[in-house]
């Protein structure tokens, strides 16, 4: 990857930080070199990686320590490590006393590393052999599908490594919710419509009973009121109950599986909304099958 892919990677909008995860020369095949590993990166970049992140100090060379993992023998204070640059020449990095305490997030890429590396020991316009560019964004689904087509858009050959992500699980989510949006839209479309036919037969059936009541003096309006709570009614204890008792469902298995969100409040607008749009699609659909028109027919028949 050259330093212009690199660069452009790093400044894709849902990428909150990075950092180059290294490792030093290990000689010949015939030379059995102690090797450390190094993350290049300033204080902020570090503490993206880190869960807590004590005594950093920019633009020096610490030892990394990191509670979670065994420190490595091999990176002793005064000890020198090369690092092979792109342009074939070495820099030599000598582990330093100073240290600086940082709990890295497990998985991660930069689990373990023994050094940090500021950047600005690196000749400007050259590159680590073997290093790996490493980015942290979001876990949303949405925010890693983008940086990973911004990823393929400026590298398509580098190879990425996602750390606690499986890409298919990803794909699968997706088809997931595409058949979830299908079947809730069809169900809403058949659950209205079986609704407004039943609503019909109903009137239908009640003509006679209509027909009377406006021979006995009963306005249009007052009929039609009814008519319209009769139906609404019914429909909203319905629908609350069933969204009510979805809800609860959703959260208590959001409050069993141990995740960090319990109460999922997200959704409910849009289920309030959908479910108000039913009741005003089944409120209008009864108002015209009150009509005030006396027929004798119906009398006739009653």
């Amino acid at each position: 990857m050259s330093n212009q892919q690199r660069s452009q990677i790093i400044e894709l909008d849902k990428v909150n930080a990075h950092a180059l995860s290294v490792d030093s020369w290990e000689g010949d095949l015939e030379e059995d070199r102690p090797q450390v590993g190094g993350i290049v990166a300033k204080c902020a970049q570090l503490a993206a990686f880190s869960k807590t992140i004590r005594s950093c100090v920019d633009d020096e060379v610490m030892t990394l320590k990191d509670p979670d993992f065994l420190f490595d023998e091999d990176a002793r204070p005064g000890s020198t490590f090369p690092f092979l640059l792109s342009d074939g020449r070495k820099v030599g990095i000598a582990v330093p006393q100073a240290t600086v305490a940082a709990q890295f997030y497990d998985p991660s890429e930069v689990n373990g590393p023994s050094l940090l590396i500021p950047p600005s020991l690196f000749p400007r316009g050259t590159q680590v052999e073997n290093a790996d560019l490493v980015l942290v964004s979001s876990s949303n689904p949405a925010t890693i599908r983008s940086v990973l087509d911004g990823i393929g858009a400026i590298a398509p050959t580098a190879s990425v490594e996602p750390v606690g992500i499986v890409i298919d699980s990803l794909a699968q989510l997706t088809v997931i919710r595409s058949l979830l949006v299908v079947g809730m839209v069809l169900g809403l479309v058949i659950g209205v419509a079986a609704f407004v036919v039943s609503v019909a037969d109903r009137a239908m059936e009640r003509r006679g009973q209509v027909t009377a009541l406006a021979l006995l003096g009963a306005g249009a309006g007052t009929l039609r009121v009814v008519q319209v709570v009769q139906v609404v009614l019914p429909l909203v204890v319905g629908l609350g109950a069933a969204i009510v008792a979805g809800w609860l469902a959703e959260s208590s298995y959001l409050i069993t599986g141990g995740g960090a969100v319990h109460w999922d409040w997200e959704g409910l607008p849009l289920l309030f909304a959908c479910a108000l749009g039913v009741v005003l699609a089944a409120a209008l659909a009864s108002v015209p099958m009150v009509r005030r028109h006396v027929d004798p027919e119906h009398i006739r028949r009653d």
